[in-house]
């Protein structure tokens, strides 16, 4: 069975490539995040499995919408997972430390969950997952400027670093048992190699192969050579207008050679700063 894995850093949904971004628009916050070009955008990916970062649940924002839910509802899926990294709204003054309690998934859709604006990483999967796991990294004690994509050049704006969190699901295939994990990692230079190591060793004991995805904020081969695993992505994923640098990751462990099937796929889509990034295996 032939199953598309796939990582987005979604940028909260905000429409970006196609849309001239300009320093007006990024004057003192991003333009909404549009939940119906999200969907499209993940109906083109067609991802089984899709790993998600920079992900909003009910902020103005991106316009109250529970972004994860979309996604799956986009895809057919009926199995997710959100992990809440910041409870409020990063960015801006009064935001917390995600809570546990803000960890939720499909299989509490008929709870009564209190609607507090959240931020952080999801899954979503068309195959059936045998269990949820979930972990959080402490943010770095730094400020750093970070680039904004606008047009017609770039420009900076310093940031503060926010708690990380990852994902992992257990999944049931085709040939047996096997693991997606999806992290989004610091942007501070040597936190997010730290995060990585310990992404490694919290991933040790899960079923594999083990297929990890996500905004490792490292580039190129780097993370491979972090973890030991084998890197499925040679692309370019950022900025999604004309990608320089690969941002974004598909890593695999204890996947055999032959279960790959082709060149991972680069997709730029008209939301995120990010391209989705997607890789056919066989498991």
């Amino acid at each position: 069975m032939t199953i598309r894995l796939a990582t987005f850093n979604l940028l909260h949904g905000v429409p970006i490539l196609g849309r001239a971004a300009t320093d007006q628009q990024f004057g003192a916050a991003l333009p909404l995040g549009d939940d119906e070009l999200l969907k499209d955008a993940i109906r083109a990916i067609n991802a089984d499995v899709i790993g998600l970062q920079e992900v909003d649940v009910w902020q103005p924002r991106s316009t109250m919408a529970h972004q994860v839910e979309s996604v799956a509802t986009a895809m057919g899926a009926e199995h997710w997972l959100f992990a809440a990294s910041v409870s409020g709204t990063p960015g801006e003054d009064g935001w917390t430390e995600g809570l546990d309690s803000q960890i939720h998934g499909s299989s509490d859709l008929g709870a009564s969950l209190e609607q507090t604006p959240l931020y952080g990483v999801g899954l979503v999967s068309r195959l059936p997952v045998l269990r949820w796991q979930t972990i959080r990294f402490d943010p770095a004690p730094l400020r750093l400027p970070l680039m904004i994509p606008t047009q017609p050049r770039p420009r900076f704006i310093s940031v503060a670093d926010e708690p990380r969190s990852a994902i992992a699901a257990v999944i049931h295939g085709e040939f047996g048992v096997f693991t997606v994990a999806t992290a989004h990692l610091s942007f501070v230079p040597g936190f997010n190699v730290k995060q990585l190591r310990q992404l490694r060793t919290w991933l040790a004991d899960l079923p594999r192969p083990l297929i990890v995805l996500g905004d490792f904020n490292l580039p190129g081969s780097l993370p491979a050579r972090i973890t030991g695993f084998t890197s499925l992505v040679k692309q370019a994923t950022y900025p999604s207008m004309r990608p320089t640098a690969q941002l974004d990751h598909i890593l695999a462990d204890g996947l055999p050679e032959a279960s790959v099937r082709g060149k991972a796929v680069v997709h730029q889509l008209v939301v995120s700063d990010h391209a989705a990034v997607s890789v056919d295996l066989d498991l």
